[in-house]
């Protein structure tokens, strides 16, 4: 008697901006089938998001208790509609993260977590962190980078003002202009002339623009590493054991 196939967990996620919660969703589905063994098969998903706007306004003031009351409020949703755990992609808004998992009805991966443990699994020991100058400037990814026995170094000022400026003007809103990707990729390869091994994509939008074939040095994308770890969280197995 042929045993019937365990299915998979409910992903749920968390979103904040649309183009990385968008892409997080697609790599999802798109990559389903290497975890599954079946074409087009992908675990049960929901995503639930408030307007970007009211994230943006919190992050912007320091409100970290008033965006994880937003994490909890989707987390809820999600859960509701039969969600198993949770994933947000977006790197900013885990300075909220431990404000969140201690009051979730469901289990989070961690972003940063799980970016940190495919750093290692690459051996890597000094990486550089790109994102919005709140999550550079935050103990996010140095303390889980750290955890992995590897160092974490930030853009200096001007860059991280720089970045900031590109993500929050430009990529939230769907905008990948030639001329950013450029200056973008200087700041990669300042993090490389400061001896990093690989560089972070902090920003869930900036796989979208500095991809691996114009990056000075290989890229850890935190969007689709996430999107991954939920796939092997839902599934229990990794890519191709389907």
């Amino acid at each position: 008697m042929t045993m019937e196939r365990q299915r998979p967990k409910h992903i749920g996620i968390v979103g904040c901006s649309a183009e990385g919660a968008a892409l997080c969703y697609r790599t999802i589905c798109e990559e389903g089938e290497r975890f599954l063994g079946e074409r087009y098969a992908h675990p049960e998903v929901t995503m639930h998001t408030f307007s970007f706007a009211e994230y943006v306004k919190m992050i912007e003031a320091g409100d970290w208790d008033g965006i994880a009351e937003l994490m909890l409020a989707s987390a809820e949703k999600v859960a509701r509609a039969g969600a198993e755990f949770a994933i947000c992609p977006d790197n900013t808004v885990h300075i909220a993260f431990d404000k969140v998992a201690a009051r979730s009805p469901i289990p989070w991966l961690h972003i940063a977590e799980e970016v940190a443990r495919e750093a290692k699994s690459k051996g890597y020991k000094r990486v550089g962190v790109m994102g919005t100058r709140f999550l550079v400037e935050s103990s996010v990814y140095p303390e889980k980078l750290e955890a992995f026995g590897i160092e974490a170094v930030i853009p200096e000022e001007a860059d991280r003002e720089l970045v900031n400026r590109i993500i929050f003007d430009e990529l939230v809103c769907g905008k990948f202009l030639p001329e950013s990707r450029a200056r973008l990729c200087e700041v990669v390869e300042r993090l490389k002339a400061r001896g990093c091994e690989a560089v972070v994509l902090g920003c869930t939008e900036l796989p979208l623009i500095v991809t691996p074939d114009v990056s000075p040095l290989p890229v850890l994308d935190s969007t689709r590493i996430l999107a991954r770890a939920a796939l092997r969280e839902a599934t229990g197995k990794s890519p191709d054991e389907g």
